[in-house]
């Protein structure tokens, strides 16, 4: 049962891990339609690294923001959580590789296995929290300036960028969930009490005791 839970939060972490590198390269995670006339509609839709437009036609066009000093404070932070999170992620598929029960890595030792297991669960979990955070921060400010009536820039939806980042969120938290989950029931089948207890001390030296006192039954001249 334990190691088909491992398996089960390996394939979770490991999608979560993927969906992470498609949320960042992704286009859309906010995107604005102005709709004129048939030629001159056209879609305006960012990421964390680049603006583009496109029109009716087919017609697209992408530039790179063009500092990094001169972006908003929370685009700067979501780029750096993201980051984190394929940081997390990497380290938490290793660490899961390396201490599931059914790999050979570190030989038979499966309290050592179940710690390296757990440190994964804990490196998915990180991995989840850093991309709910950029995302969940980056969609706040877009529903912040699209519901204010006084912002004078161009009002932004979220796109599918957005959803994909929480897709991988989830499978992130489900994985490492599952991993410390597993981990716990490995400690719990491990507690098993040892059949074999001495006698205490006390009771070692009473019975000494007791045989010095115990009276001989050889007379004196048995010895000689």
């Amino acid at each position: 049962m334990q190691q088909f839970i491992e398996v089960i939060a390996l394939f979770l972490g490991f999608g979560g891990w993927v969906l992470v590198y498609v949320s960042l390269e992704n286009h859309y995670w906010k995107e604005s339609t102005q709709d004129g006339s048939v030629i001159l509609t056209s879609a305006i839709y960012e990421n964390l690294w680049m603006s583009c437009a496109s029109d009716s036609t087919g017609v697209y066009n992408c530039r790179d923001f063009p500092s990094l000093l001169a972006l908003s404070g929370y685009i700067q932070a979501s780029r750096a959580l993201m980051i984190a999170s394929i940081v997390f992620g990497t380290f938490g598929l290793v660490a899961t590789l390396v201490g599931m029960q059914c790999t050979k890595v570190c030989g038979e030792n499966y309290i050592l296995k179940g710690r390296i297991t757990a440190i994964g669960g804990v490196f998915f979990l990180l991995q989840g929290l850093c991309t709910m955070i950029a995302v969940s921060w980056y969609a706040a400010n877009i529903t912040q300036e699209f519901f204010d009536p006084f912002y004078p820039g161009t009002k932004y939806e979220i796109g599918q960028g957005l959803y994909i980042g929480w897709s991988s969120a989830v499978l992130a938290l489900c994985g490492g969930s599952c991993l410390l989950c597993a981990c716990k029931l490995n400690s719990s089948d491990e507690k098993i009490p040892y059949p074999y207890q001495p006698a205490s001390r006390g009771h070692v030296l009473s019975t000494v005791a007791t045989s010095q006192s115990a009276p001989s039954n050889y007379g004196r001249n048995a010895y000689v």
